[in-house]
């Protein structure tokens, strides 16, 4: 009984920086594929749908297991899951480096799919060992540390392909992702599960799954151009039947995997629709800025290379990743709604400015910093204001479905973006006119506007976030 009631062991330097060290690792290991992607194609022999699959496979399975290592995290500890899935990742990424073809390379990132999860699973653990005025600034870094993965990854996947082989790649990043978690594994505090006790609602697990997967291979489809508008439709009414089955399980269910009370609470669908908004404008820059990079600079464009576009883009990427720590703070200081305000406001007022300008190369660098950072406080203080906000044995679920939100927002994003390009490309040609683009950059500003009108109309609605630092034992039967 006196066990019980002792406040969990707090979280030491050495082994947040384990955690830090393996969200970098991971981060790398995720995005060293699309800087090389046509040095896969040349080498393996692929075309571009197949290139197209090896880039996408890893998104859609990442979005698919997120929500699932969310729930066994809840269910089973934070700590015991992240090993586990940390295990299957490590696998996917030595088994990707040592693929002599396209069946055991894409094997192995529908293997390494499974980091995403990792993220919900290390808010887990912060959650449990950090007072929360902490948690939403370790939440902040651990978001930063895996975008920064990212950008290294980005930025040192050519030079190891060239310098060694495709293969070191993967094989580099995974090896840190071992040694990271050996140490994760030693220096960690194990975290007792929360909602110990309750089943797994495995037929609510399978039909988000399925719902999940049909959406995302659905986007993947319609960004590569490869759905026929019949076969669209057939996809978006399987969607709609999935989810509706999972809505009508989880409602009957008696542990379900998704609370739906806890989706109805002003704090948790208000921070899901946000999310979505700020990602869907990411989305839309995302794709937009290099594309008109790359246009002839004997038109209105500049004619940039891949190197070029990089080196525009680069600061971009440094502020994102920096903002994510920023963001995590600003959350705990000021409240996510107010940062998303400014975050929308400064983000729809960069786009109308690029669409009434943009005829300088300098011009659209500094709008893909101040969109990036922008997008990287506003979704990071959405992520710790609700890991913060929901239940503790929610934590999981609940961020891992805002994780799996910005995924969706960015590949809609994106979507968009192409279409409108692909509507003011006249036809003989490949390259969009210029006004094409002035309509991408005001849609995107009006789309990041909607974001600040949401936050105001929403005011009224906003619930108190309840914080506690040491929850108190809790005897069964009277949580509400």
């Amino acid at each position: 009984m006196s066990d019980t009631l002792l406040p969990p062991p707090r979280l030491r330097r050495p082994a947040i920086a384990a955690l830090g060290v393996l969200a970098l690792a991971l981060g790398a290991l995720q995005s060293v594929v699309e800087p090389a992607l046509p040095l896969l194609q040349r080498e393996l022999g692929l075309g571009p749908s197949e290139g197209a699959l090896v880039g996408n496979t890893l998104l859609v399975t990442g979005a698919v297991l997120t929500p699932v290592a969310g729930k066994l995290g809840d269910r089973y500890g934070g700590k015991r899951v992240l090993l586990r899935l940390t295990a299957v990742v490590a696998a996917g990424g030595l088994l990707a480096g040592l693929a002599p073809g396209l069946p055991l390379l894409l094997l192995g990132q529908v293997l390494q799919g499974a980091m995403v999860g990792v993220l919900p699973l290390s808010f887990i653990l912060v959650r449990a060992h950090l007072p929360a005025g902490r948690t939403q600034a370790a939440v902040g870094v651990v978001v930063a540390l895996f975008t920064g993965g990212g950008m290294a990854g980005m930025l040192g996947a050519g030079l190891i392909a060239e310098h060694l082989s495709w293969h070191w790649m993967f094989v580099l990043p995974t090896l840190v992702v071992v040694a990271a978690a050996f140490f994760v594994a030693r220096l960690m505090p194990s975290d007792a599960p929360v909602r110990q006790g309750e089943r797994i609602d495995w037929p609510g697990v399978v039909l988000l799954s399925a719902a999940l997967l049909a959406f995302m291979l659905g986007l993947v489809l319609l960004t590569g151009g490869g759905l026929p508008p019949l076969a669209a439709g057939a996809l978006l009414v399987l969607v709609a039947v999935l989810a509706t089955a999972w809505v009508r399980v989880e409602r009957r269910a008696v542990s379900p995997m998704v609370d739906l009370r806890m989706l109805a609470r002003p704090a948790m669908w208000q921070a899901c629709l946000l999310t979505l908004l700020v990602t869907v404008t990411l989305g839309m820059v995302t794709l937009l800025l290099p594309q008109l990079l790359a246009v002839p600079g004997d038109g209105y464009g500049f004619g940039a290379d891949t190197t070029e576009i990089g080196l525009y883009l680069l600061p971009g990427a440094v502020v994102g990743a920096m903002s994510d720590g920023v963001g995590g703070v600003a959350s705990r200081r000021f409240g996510a709604r107010a940062v998303v305000a400014v975050a929308a406001l400064a983000t729809a007022v960069t786009m109308f400015a690029l669409a009434a300008q943009h005829g300088s190369a300098w011009q659209l660098a500094l709008a893909k910093t101040l969109t990036a950072f922008a997008a990287g406080i506003a979704t990071t203080a959405l992520l710790a204001g609700t890991a913060t906000a929901v239940d503790q044995g929610d934590t999981g679920i609940a961020t891992s479905l805002l994780v799996v939100t910005r995924v969706i927002g960015v590949v809609v994003g994106a979507q968009i973006a192409g279409a409108l390009l692909a509507a003011g490309t006249a036809a003989g040609t490949d390259v969009p006119a210029e006004a094409a683009f002035t309509t991408g950059f005001a849609v995107t500003g009006v789309t990041a506007a909607l974001g600040l009108l949401l936050v105001r109309a929403t005011r009224a609605s906003r619930s108190p976030h309840p914080v506690e630092p040491v929850p108190a034992p809790v005897k069964e039967g009277t949580r509400s």
